[in-house]
């Protein structure tokens, strides 16, 4: 079956890269011929860019504008080195469409070949972003007769916007095979009257631990911390500080901004960030995917609650599992590095795996 893929592309982040790779290489190994479509909206399409401002008081007037650029320069060009180590992992690993769409509109006029389409995973129903208003992220592109299915879309939050209801309502209606991410999800859904709904795992589940070791882990010497941290919390820098001295370990990060790491890997793709997960002795973190790489590689992780109320994802993921006490607002209430007993949630794991897999294939009416 000829498959396309609709996600956020080429975003430069570690996690939508991996499940963008995860589920092509899900439905690929099943025989499958899948495929993302190229969609990069304006709004998506600014990551790196020389020539960006980001705020408009430096739009005021052309030197303005030109002082800010060249203020940015140095940093944007050193950033450059990060872009291509994720395009080359995309080129590599991500079969991409040739044809490059910039709206919804572009992709009813011009759809490309398919069977089915599949939307997901990742935060694409996100309404905090734009993707979350866009219509193309709905497959609202695909014309009634052909195949829709939503795999692990995100909402990321618990209620979207009174305003915004209707839009969600309209489009998701419209899919033949609706599945979400998070129990929030379901919720919100059953909000709008839609109940034919499964929650699923995201799609880096579905490739088994072994899978991510052989093709993308490599040998890391350092004995560490790993931190994932999006808003450069104080609690994550204390229990960070705290773990490495009573164990005798460095600090490792992939963020940009974290200051007192020992090291710093911004600027590598999707497979350092793998590598530093697997060889972690403890990951502390606040990103969805490094919750759910831990939990692969069956790591010891602590949880920290996003400044953003986009905590639902880890929420949710944490709680099907029964380890909801790893989610965590103070460094006083974390349990200890090696508080996780993977044995004890290996059947909810596979149940949970197992329940993901055989929605792919009924929706894609194979034998399960």
């Amino acid at each position: 079956m000829i498959i396309k893929t609709i996600t956020c592309h080429e975003v430069y982040n570690h996690g939508a890269s991996l499940q963008e790779y995860a589920l092509l290489e899900y439905l690929n190994s099943n025989g499958h011929q899948a495929e993302t479509i190229h969609y990069k909206p304006p709004y998506l399409s600014q990551h790196f860019s020389l020539t960006r401002v980001g705020s408009p008081k430096w739009e005021r007037n052309i030197l303005f504008k030109a002082v800010y650029l060249a203020l940015k320069l140095p940093g944007r060009l050193n950033a450059l080195q990060r872009k291509a180590a994720f395009d080359k992992f995309a080129l590599k690993f991500i079969p991409t469409g040739t044809t490059l769409y910039k709206s919804n509109a572009e992709l009813k006029s011009n759809l490309p070949a398919a069977d089915a389409f599949i939307c997901g995973s990742d935060q694409v129903w996100n309404s905090f972003f734009e993707n979350g208003k866009d219509a193309a992220f709905y497959l609202d592109f695909v014309p009634e007769e052909k195949l829709k299915i939503s795999y692990a879309p995100s909402f990321a939050i618990d209620e979207i916007a009174a305003g915004l209801k209707p839009f969600v309502k309209e489009k998701v209606q419209r899919i033949n095979h609706i599945s979400v991410r998070e129990t929030s999800g379901k919720t919100i859904l059953a909000d709008l009257g839609i109940t034919n709904v499964t929650q699923v795992l995201d799609p880096v589940f579905l490739l088994p631990a072994n899978h991510w070791k052989d093709t993308f882990v490599n040998a890391v010497n350092d004995k560490y911390v790993f931190i994932y941290d999006f808003d450069n919390n104080p609690i994550i820098q204390n229990l960070a500080n705290k773990i490495a001295k009573e164990h005798g370990l460095k600090i490792v990060t992939v963020n940009k901004n974290l200051k007192y790491a020992d090291a710093n890997y911004w600027k590598s793709g999707p497979e350092k960030f793998l590598s530093l997960m697997y060889h972690a002795t403890f990951v502390i973190t606040n990103s969805f995917h490094s919750v759910a790489f831990s939990l692969i590689f069956e790591k010891q992780f602590a949880v920290v609650n996003r400044n953003e109320k986009i905590n639902t994802r880890m929420r949710d993921l944490l709680g099907i599992f029964g380890l909801s006490a790893l989610l965590i607002s103070s460094e006083d209430e974390i349990n200890g590095i090696n508080g996780i007993d993977y044995a004890t949630i290996q059947t909810e794991k596979n149940i949970a795996i197992k329940r993901s897999k055989d929605f792919l294939q009924k929706a894609l009416n194979l034998p399960i």
